[in-house]
């Protein structure tokens, strides 16, 4: 799949967003998306766990769709795999979620032609194929990718020059 570029605005913003749907968290408690799970909120996000076969998940209450969270959501990251993903996001624009991050760190991830299409056509901000860790600030190992990515002019970029205040 060609890579897709995102701007840093859009990554800020979804950032910004402190309640957010993780789509696909793991109920394997050595996944990755647990650990990702956990540092989200241990920095204040309010995250909630979607998985279709689970109803906690780390002691969170765990819907089984996106459209089931109340109170609503404002973005969505997805942890799912590729075949899932253009449901996730339907379910997403259904929802109101007008954010979605679609991970990926090695291979597709959550990464889908057809769904990143559907996000641009019903103006959902989009992520399409990047890690959280990356951009979060004191990341530790994940500063090191994120380095090599901007020395070789992979990391994404402002498309905006921010103005002074």
């Amino acid at each position: 799949m060609p890579a897709q570029t995102t701007s840093l605005e859009i990554i800020e913003d979804f950032l910004a967003q402190k309640r957010i749907a993780m789509v696909g968290v793991s109920r394997d408690p050595k996944h990755f998306s647990v650990y990702l799970f956990k540092e989200l909120c241990r920095r204040g996000y309010d995250v909630i766990p979607v998985h279709p076969q689970a109803t906690q998940i780390l002691g969170h209450r765990c819907f089984s769709r996106v459209q089931d969270i109340q109170p609503p959501v404002d973005a969505a990251l997805l942890m799912t795999s590729q075949a899932v993903t253009e449901t996730v996001v339907a379910d997403c624009a259904e929802a109101g979620i007008r954010r979605v991050w679609m991970y990926r760190a090695t291979g597709d991830g959550a990464v889908n032609t057809n769904a990143i299409e559907f996000c641009h056509q019903h103006e959902i901000a989009l992520v399409p194929g990047e890690c959280p860790f990356m951009f979060l600030p004191g990341n530790g190992f994940h500063a090191i990718h994120g380095l090599i990515r901007k020395i070789t002019g992979q990391f994404p970029k402002r498309t905006r020059i921010k103005q002074a205040a």
